[in-house]
């Protein structure tokens, strides 16, 4: 599945939307790969924006029993970082954290230019 939301408030709401129903369809259970993919989206309307760019959603089922979340924006020279912990006062800063402690593995590969992909991988039977 390899939707294209815009980069908007309501693109990151419809990845939410549009991979809850392929979970669904899949009979992979909806959390924590829902929570992962807000995440994910609203850090690509947030920090991958360029006019004109849509970001993407990827997921996929591996071998073996592995969820693979996958959200690719066209801003390549913004690399996320986790930070180990936000300041008291910071309003954002919390979304990777939550991803890092949700997902078994997580990631970002570089490329092609001028796309990153940053990736989160759950293990099914772990989710059950």
């Amino acid at each position: 599945m390899r939707p294209r939301p815009a980069h908007t408030r309501r693109g990151a709401r419809l990845a939410r939307l549009l991979a809850a129903e392929q979970l669904g369809a899949w009979g992979v259970p909806l959390d924590p790969a829902r929570l992962i993919v807000a995440e994910l989206a609203a850090n690509a309307v947030l920090h991958g924006r360029v006019t004109g760019r849509s970001f993407r959603l990827g997921l996929a089922v591996t071998a073996p029993a592995t969820l693979r979340i996958e959200v690719t924006d066209a801003r390549g020279e913004s690399l996320p970082v986790c930070r180990s912990v936000p300041s008291e006062l910071a309003e954002s800063g919390y979304g990777l954290l939550l991803v890092e402690e949700l997902a078994d593995r997580w990631g970002v590969r570089e490329g092609p230019v001028p796309v990153k992909t940053v990736w989160a991988e759950l293990e099914l039977r772990r989710c059950r």
